[in-house]
């Protein structure tokens, strides 16, 4: 069998490929539709992507993704000053915003403590969370992902606040709504029980 070789849409296929979540047959669908495109619009696409990479930064107070010296929720002063949500990642920050349950300001650490990953206290934005730390500031949210390196993030997070006398809480954890008793795992189940309310 001939072999099929060409090396600028393999380049593209590999390109595509390591971006988190695409697989192999992912990244050739995509380069192929990106062939499929009429040079303006492939142009558009990869000014878009070039855009971005030149535009979007930190906030300066919250490290939260934004084109602008503060990003949208730093710069609304309709936002509760005595709360900051610290989450691990930029998408947190959306999906918190999604559930409109929360008015306060965040902090993005960008990331998370793992060892295996070779990730530290060094490598996250702990010391800007620091600087935020004030007088008005009445309760650090810790709302990292419940996962080990989530949990130890906030372990360290919270060891390293307590003694500025602010009131550190987490997350709650339990059953989602709308979900069965019989289908939740045994952690899930025990933080649930944990988390219980008074009705």
């Amino acid at each position: 069998m001939a072999s099929y070789y060409i090396p600028s849409l393999d380049s593209l296929v590999e390109k595509f490929e390591s971006l988190p979540g695409i697989g192999h047959k992912s990244a050739q669908r995509l380069a192929y539709h990106i062939l499929d495109l009429s040079k303006e619009d492939a142009e558009s696409f990869a000014d878009a992507i070039v855009t971005a990479h030149e535009k979007i930064r930190y906030c300066k107070v919250c490290c939260n993704l934004t084109d602008q010296d503060l990003c949208p929720i730093c710069r609304n002063s309709a936002r509760e000053t005595s709360t900051i949500c610290v989450v691990e990642d930029s998408r947190d920050v959306f999906a918190l915003e999604r559930s409109n349950g929360y008015n306060g300001q965040y902090h993005v650490l960008h990331g998370a403590i793992s060892p295996l990953s070779g990730i530290g206290p060094d490598q996250l934005k702990i010391p800007e969370l620091l600087n935020r730390i004030n007088e008005n500031l009445e309760e650090i949210i810790m709302a990292t992902n419940p996962t080990v390196e989530g949990e130890a993030t906030a372990l360290y997070l919270a060891k390293l606040l307590k003694p500025l006398g602010i009131k550190i809480t987490r997350l709650a954890y339990g059953i989602p709504v709308g979900g069965d008793l019989e289908y939740a795992d045994d952690v899930t189940l025990s933080r649930a029980m944990e988390g219980r309310q008074v009705l």
